[in-house]
């Protein structure tokens, strides 16, 4: 049974005017998987002051429970027993949690206009307690919850503008919350319908349906940093990332007409929530009645607001937002700043963002010239990762063709926007892979007579929002290269026990960078230590370790650096490197995907970001282990071309790449008897520069 429209209206009204007066953060949902071990040990932890929130917690957890088995009543009952229990601890955080889950209860048995009400009444209350806080904080996260659970409300109702609407204002206070991300830390209850990249990924399906191109790609950008938020925790956000995304005017506009009239419903349930505190056999006659007629009254304003939003010219202005904000795309500020990094590039650079989904891939082109480009590709998920899969072993075995996975690929990634790559005159493809198109390297996509990197160069970024295209490197190279040469070590690599022995091609990788780069300072083996390499790590331009590194499925403290010495840097360990001096790093041995074991590829977007956070530019990794004479042969290529300094790091990655395979490849990788035999991808294709291009 579908909600009366004067319930729609309602909580159009409510929120608009909840947020219109919001002087800053606002806020963002965690997750209950992305801090399930963080919530576990915190509950383990509770105090006997706590206890009474514990049983609150735990009767919150029973209902939705129950709710899952659809057995509505007893849930309902249970929840209703944790909300008198929370109001009476004053606990009005808490409070509001049991409202968003009872409003789940409702919105599970088709009771809309009940979860409507459930949900507008936590987002009043986490309102005011946003109101009072100095910093962005826990209130605001469980705001922008809220808004969360409403945009899921209004899908479900199939009113999609104001589905929109609604997870565009969750978007936007979990944004500012990330300028504090200490905050997310904190365990809440599990109140809502939808994770926080599950948010994210819902609107930017529903903004790309409505063909508001220039926002989905907003939230294409931010999913990347939310999805490192889940893996890391603790992501610090910054001015771009802080902005959110755009209330267009159509939106402001409706927002704006509702300001006056919500107003007045925000400071009646402020009273109404005071006399409320007072346990009911305590309170006067007098406090009974004031209770009774502000509750009438507040009925009075939601009629009021149904009037208001069923008038013709109201409905009419919804009804229009999709049309308007399409014409107003061109005047998104985090779009045109994009686009402005894009045309400040020295090479012709377009930033590709796929967007995997359950039925389908969709594809946004950012040139810097034209509005952003949207393309749909009728591929289910569960093709794509075939694909994905079958591409991957093809690339990690030279014996095996790889063309025909390759070519497949390219249809769907390349082929829908291939006429858009040439109207814009395309150099340089920048690159924001989507979950598992993060274990395939684009630049090995096949077109039946080229491979992608022979008619483009590929650089990879984590988000655009996070990533400084433009900053020049520095114009001299200190280079410092080590290498794990001999010898091997025992790794449990997360429940396996795996053995890495010493790369014999990787002294001679190194001797021939420092015959390539003179003043080239070498470490090897045991001397190849953390103690003694990653404080001098910031003396130099590059960094290069030829040395084993694996990025797997599962936790930060899974994917590691492996050291001359057999010790071990993880991926939280990386982050507290400091390289503000370095322009890249070079992980010449690396591998994803241990066992087949293929994730969404966080592993790789953490590694990515905790380099970026150590200060340095960029990056280069390898997506599978490559053959120890091959890599050699590939490093030796890289660096011939580097220091004439006529080339980026993005040029020169591509132009070695060629080299193999072409055959190109320098004196020095001829000398090993290798040099005809590189044309395969699997020599050339794993090696994805990540960062800075330049």
């Amino acid at each position: 049974m579908l909600v009366p429209n004067r319930y729609f209206s309602i909580v159009f009204m409510v929120l608009m005017s909840l947020d219109s007066g919001m002087a800053f953060p606002t806020t963002r949902p965690v997750t209950a998987d992305a801090r399930a071990q963080l919530n576990t040990r915190k509950t383990a932890q509770v105090s006997p002051q706590n206890n009474k929130q514990f049983q609150v917690k735990r009767l919150n957890q029973q209902g939705i429970k129950l709710s899952e088995q659809r057995k509505f009543a007893e849930a309902l009952q249970i929840l209703e027993k944790a909300l008198a229990m929370s109001q009476e601890n004053e606990e009005r955080s808490v409070y509001a949690a049991t409202l968003n889950n009872i409003g789940r209860v409702y919105q599970n048995q088709g009771q809309y206009s009940q979860a409507l009400k459930s949900y507008l009444q936590a987002l009043r209350i986490n309102k005011e307690l946003q109101l009072e806080e100095k910093t962005p904080g826990q209130a605001h996260i469980a705001l922008g919850k809220t808004y969360s659970n409403l945009g899921y409300l209004f899908e479900r109702l199939k009113k999609p503008e104001l589905a929109i609407f609604f997870y565009k204002h969750c978007v936007i206070n979990r944004e500012k919350v990330r300028l504090n991300p200490a905050a997310f830390s904190v365990p809440q209850i599990e109140a809502y319908n939808l994770s926080v990249a599950q948010t994210y990924r819902t609107l930017g399906k529903a903004l790309l349906k409505s063909r508001r191109v220039g926002e989905a790609q907003r939230i294409m950008d931010l999913v990347k940093v939310e999805e490192l938020e889940e893996y890391l925790h603790n992501v610090q956000g910054n001015q771009q990332t802080a902005k959110g995304i755009e209330i267009v005017p159509a939106e402001r506009k409706v927002k704006q007409e509702m300001e006056k009239t919500l107003g007045d419903t925000v400071t009646l349930g402020k009273k109404l929530e005071t006399l409320r505190q007072i346990p009911p056999q305590k309170r006067t006659p007098q406090q009974k009645q004031q209770i009774q007629e502000l509750v009438a009254i507040q009925q009075k304003i939601l009629d009021k607001f149904y009037d208001f939003i069923s008038s013709p010219a109201v409905m009419a202005q919804v009804e229009q937002l999709s049309r308007t904000a399409r014409q107003q795309n061109l005047d998104l500020e985090s779009l045109n700043a994009v686009r402005d990094n894009l045309a400040r590039l020295p090479e012709k650079s377009v930033l590709l963002y796929p967007l995997v989904l359950k039925d389908s891939l969709e594809l946004i082109l950012v040139t810097p010239e034209s509005p952003p480009i949207h393309r749909t590709v009728a591929v289910k998920r569960e093709k794509l990762y075939q694909t994905i899969a079958a591409f991957r072993q093809a690339l990690q075995d030279p014996s095996q063709n790889a063309k025909q996975p390759a070519r497949q690929l390219y249809e769907w990634l390349i082929k829908p926007i291939e006429n858009d790559l040439k109207q814009a005159g395309t150099q340089t493809l920048i690159y924001s892979p989507d979950d598992q198109l993060r274990y395939i390297p684009i630049s090995a996509v096949y077109d039946g007579k080229q491979w992608l990197v022979e008619r483009f160069g590929v650089n990879y970024i984590t988000a655009a929002s996070l990533t400084n295209f433009n900053t020049p490197r520095e114009s001299k190279m200190r280079v410092l290269a080590a290498a794990f040469t001999k010898g091997s070590y025992n790794v449990k690599v997360a429940n396996r026990q795996l053995t890495y022995s010493g790369l014999p091609f990787a002294e001679r990788e190194v001797e021939l960078l420092a015959a390539t780069v003179p003043g080239t300072t070498k470490i090897l083996d045991d001397a190849f230590s953390p103690e003694t390499t990653v404080p001098q790590m910031d003396d130099y331009t590059i960094v290069h370790l030829a040395t084993h590194a694996a990025f797997v499925v599962g936790k930060p403290e899974d994917s590691f650096i492996l050291f001359g010495n057999g010790d071990r840097a993880n991926l939280r360990d990386v982050a507290t490197w400091s390289l503000p001096r370095v322009d890249l790093v070079v992980l010449s041995a690396c591998e994803t995907g241990l066992g087949g074991n293929l994730g969404n590829g966080e592993e790789i977007l953490g590694f990515g970001y905790q380099i970026q956070k150590t200060g340095a530019r960029s990056a280069i990794a390898s997506l599978w282990a490559v053959d120890d004479g091959g890599t050699q042969s590939f490093m030796s290529s890289f660096y011939a071309l580097l220091p004439s300094r006529k080339l980026t790091k993005a040029q020169a990655l591509r132009q070695a790449q060629i080299a193999l395979i072409t055959g190109n490849t320098p004196a020095s990788a001829s000398q090993q008897g290798i040099g005809a035999t590189l044309s395969h991808p699997y020599y050339w294709a794993p090696f994805i520069l990540i960062g800075n291009g330049l």
